[in-house]
């Protein structure tokens, strides 16, 4: 089986790059991990992604300001995917580049979107006195947070949960909904290829 090649970008850890990495690994995964790349050179998901036999980047963000989305773009040529993930990668992407990959720019986000865009999600639904939150797995458009859904799963607010252990709870679900999405729309695209 042929698989569609999937760079991730990251901005830390990588545990959602890891569950893909992982979820890579199964006989019947239509994706590979074929890049990880970030735009710090000190994230942790860098050197797990190496240890895993991923080749990986690291763009400095600080040390090229200006100069970051040719460098990364450079980086991405190289690895030749045919499908972009973030996983945690913090920036605000440019219009171009989000058009240069439309429609196979995939992110996930920690809440049930179109509900709380952007930052402090988890805080957000508590203040909101919502039962329920969760993460979002989204095609990615020039509007932050606004492309197509794929895929959501719910997860609970425990009466006591601050935004800490909300997000804990919801990172685990991210970890089960990313591979699972991902996975489906690949099949879905190569399909109608």
């Amino acid at each position: 089986m042929d698989r569609a090649r999937v760079a991730v970008l990251i901005s830390g850890r990588g545990s959602n790059m890891a569950a893909l990495l992982y979820a890579a690994k199964a006989d019947d995964c239509p994706f590979a991990i074929c890049a990880v790349l970030s735009d710090k050179p000190q994230a942790a998901g860098l050197a797990l992604a190496a240890a895993e036999g991923v080749p990986t980047a690291a763009i400095d963000a600080k040390a090229l300001k200006a100069g970051l989305w040719p460098a990364l773009e450079a980086a991405i040529a190289e690895a030749n995917p045919d499908y972009i993930a973030l996983a945690g990668f913090m920036r605000i992407i440019p219009a171009g580049f989000v058009e240069r990959w439309a429609g196979r720019l995939v992110n996930i986000h920690p809440s049930l979107l179109p509900k709380y865009k952007g930052l402090h999600t988890h805080q957000s639904a508590i203040d909101a006195g919502d039962d329920v939150t969760g993460a979002t797995v989204h095609l990615v458009t020039p509007e932050v947070d606004s492309g197509a859904i794929l895929g959501q799963v719910e997860v609970a607010i425990l009466p006591g949960d601050d935004a800490e252990a909300l997000d804990a709870r919801v990172l685990i679900a991210e970890h089960q909904l990313y591979p699972r999405v991902l996975a489906e729309f690949v099949r879905r695209a190569e399909r109608k290829q």
